[in-house]
């Protein structure tokens, strides 16, 4: 039996080992350091290295590594052993120096521009927030990454400046409610979806080895209609796997707690509890990794890919985000006390009004390829940004506009803010509205358009900077106010005034709701080509660059980068397509035609009709003849956009005229695969991989 608490966190150089390996002082400088931002002497740094490296030997560990996420959106490490020389004589060590920064080699990694070709030099520097780690025999340091001109080339630092900045301005909010809290952090809690299919079957298809999901494939006779997945009893495989996900995890410090089918056959999702943001960021970062590595010892393929089939559900990685304190306070939790119930309120409108002004942030920040096929497909959020509430709490929020009580189960509020004792509203005050992209439920915001693959720091950067501007602007106009009960339910019912716009608790899936949101004003950024070129709108950069996020040069480089990260991933796909059209399924399908017309001659020899064979033949034929034009369309549109150097001309080129020839070239492959034999089709079908496991 595994003794779960015994083995939580055993491969971490968390806060309890600290304690034991480092002296009293140092462990306190260092603590200041990871709580309060203090800066970290060399001294202490020497001896936190030298710690941590012998803890890391007893582990195991021979090498050490700076374990950094550069703009592709995955990690990346360069390993280095503790062996020198002293002397004379070989040791291992770690010096306070290779703790501190590392000089890997930046020239291979996306800089949008930031950086010239034959300039390699870049800096990692250690993040003393996110704890170190032993991950296969190598001791893993957290770590930012930048230029050598200081330009952040990763995904943390951005996310540990949008930290910094909503820490600043929570905590003069807070002030004005009688609180002086150390610190204001957000957390995070992000559930990660996934599919499992059979190795056997995802090494026999080019486009899954390639690109992460399937090119074509016709529909299996049975799907998800029965709904008879979701929440099912797993299967043995699947168990054992999850299984040895949750104890590697947990050894990692990992606080995955759920586990269970998802609504799409072979598709699963894990849970883990709220952590800070930072860590909640690089921890999911592990969890993708080690659910790749574990399902190829399980020999099968962990696919993370927000579309890997058509016709059943893509995965999302809803994430959960609220705000706290260094206490543990939940800053969402509407609470008990007038005081409470008034802060609350505040802090809610901050969210709303940052989510309504910056809608195309939130859309940019998880605008993907990938993501493209699954929002607004009927399973997942619209490409359109709305909140929802719940009937209770939007009640709350309609009635102090209007400047009424509220009545809750036959209790009264009296709405002025100042004096308000809001009756205990339930956790789940109304139905769930998984439409929403952007949902309150009880005590957190579920952003649940963030796909699968891409990493949480970019959506949590956007959320945390665009909520550090509300609360900024709302605690400059309460700071100076003579009467603060006045000027704060007046700022409130101003607010939900002008934004209650974005408040939507209806079907997000109809088409209904993209007309009405058009008359509401709401954005409607369908694609990543439409979306990622408003990164650099003037007033988003104002934005960013108020908050120090972002520097101009670093959003125009991540514009760049986002678009062509865009075009070469349908490049990559456009390119898979041929491959396997013209080399496997055109020639496939001949053969079977082939044998058809044999059949066909054969039974009009001894005077048999063959109308059903004939007809067969010229539907394949029609469908291959099809295929074959597709072909020459799409080789044709990839000759026309090569060399293109503008990213915004060739994503619109991709969007625009590449993905829809994709389309057609798919439908003819599917309609042959629906009449073709199947002892003549060249690949798995839908129904070989997600019903095998």
């Amino acid at each position: 039996m595994i003794d779960v608490p015994k083995i939580f966190g055993i491969d971490v150089f968390n806060d309890d080992v600290m304690k034991t390996y480092l002296p009293a002082d140092i462990y306190s400088s260092l603590k200041k350091t990871i709580e309060e931002g203090a800066e970290l002497d060399d001294n202490v740094a020497q001896v936190v290295a030298t710690a941590m490296k012998d803890w890391a030997i007893t582990k195991g560990a021979t090498h050490f590594t700076h374990w950094f996420q550069p703009m592709t959106g995955v990690t990346a490490e360069k390993h280095d052993s503790f062996l020198t020389v002293k002397n004379g004589k070989v040791i291992m060590a770690l010096s306070g120096k290779e703790l501190i920064k590392g000089e890997p080699d930046a020239s291979s990694f996306p800089n949008g521009g930031l950086r010239s070709t034959f300039e390699a030099r870049g800096y990692t520097a250690w993040d003393p927030t996110s704890y170190a780690f032993i991950k296969d025999s190598t001791l893993c340091i957290p770590t930012a990454f930048c230029s050598y001109t200081g330009e952040a080339l990763d995904k943390k630092t951005p996310l540990l400046r949008s930290m910094d900045a909503l820490n600043v301005q929570a905590k003069r909010v807070l002030k004005l409610f009688g609180k002086e809290p150390k610190r204001v952090i957000s957390t995070v809690g992000a559930e990660q979806e996934y599919f499992l299919i059979s190795r056997e079957h995802a090494l026999k298809r080019k486009d899954i080895i390639f690109t992460g999901r399937t090119l074509f494939g016709a529909k299996a006779p049975k799907g998800q209609e029965l709904e008879d997945h979701y929440f099912g009893a797993i299967k043995p495989k699947v168990a054992s796997f999850m299984k040895d996900l949750d104890q590697r995890l947990w050894k990692l410090g990992v606080l995955a707690k759920t586990k269970h089918n998802e609504g799409a056959p072979s598709q699963h999702e894990l849970a883990p509890i709220f952590t800070t943001t930072n860590i909640a960021v690089d921890q999911n970062q592990i969890t993708m990794e080690l659910m790749k590595n574990i399902a190829t010892e399980h020999d099968m393929v962990c696919l993370l890919h927000e579309k890997p089939f058509e016709g059943v559900n893509g995965s999302g990685k809803h994430n959960n985000w609220s705000m706290a304190t260094e206490t543990g306070e939940n800053l969402l939790d509407p609470g008990n006390s007038p005081k409470e119930n008034a802060q609350f309120i505040l802090l809610l409108c901050a969210v709303l009004k940052a989510v309504d002004k910056h809608q195309d942030l939130l859309r940019i920040c998880v605008a993907s390829a990938g993501n493209d096929h699954r929002l607004g497909a009927d399973e997942a959020p619209p490409a359109i940004i709305s909140v929802y509430l719940g009937e209770e709490l939007e009640g709350v929020l309609t009635d102090i506009e209007k400047h009424k009580d509220f009545v809750l189960k036959g209790k009264k509020s009296n709405m002025t803010l100042g004096a308000m004792s809001l009756p205990k509203l339930r956790k789940d005050t109304t139905d769930r509205n998984r439409t929403s992209p952007f949902a309150f439920t009880g005590n957190k915001f579920e952003f649940r358009m963030v796909g699968s693959s891409l990493s949480c720091a970019d959506p949590n950067t956007v959320i945390n900077t665009i909520v550090a501007e509300t609360l900024d602007e709302f605690a400059t106009r309460l700071e100076g106010a003579k009467d603060f009960d006045k000027e704060l339910h007046n700022l409130v019912a101003e607010t939900i005034k002008e934004h209650k716009r974005i408040l939507f608790d209806g079907n997000g899936y109809g088409e209904a709701w993209a007309k009405e949101a058009s008359t509401r004003g709401l954005l409607n950024l369908r694609t990543t080509a439409d979306a990622i070129p408003h990164l650099i709108d003037e007033k988003n950069i104002s934005l960013f660059t108020k908050y120090g996020v972002y520097s101009a040069n670093e959003l125009y480089s991540r514009s760049e980068i986002l678009l062509e990260n865009y075009v070469k991933t349908v490049n990559i796909e456009a390119l898979t397509m041929l491959e396997m059209a013209k080399k496997e399924i055109y020639p496939a399908v001949n053969r079977y035609i082939a044998e058809v017309i044999e059949v066909i001659k054969n039974k009009e020899a001894v005077d048999l009709n063959a109308f059903a064979e004939r007809e067969l033949a010229k539907k394949l034929t029609d469908s291959n003849d099809g295929l074959r034009a597709e072909i020459k369309v799409l080789e044709s549109l990839l000759e026309e956009i090569k060399g293109e150097q503008d990213h915004n001309k060739s994503s619109r080129f991709y969007c625009d005229k590449i993905l829809p020839c994709m389309a057609r070239l798919r439908h003819y492959a599917d309609t042959s695969e629906r009449e073709t034999d199947g002892k003549y089709w060249p690949h798995p079908t839908y129904a070989d991989m997600l019903f095998s496991i």
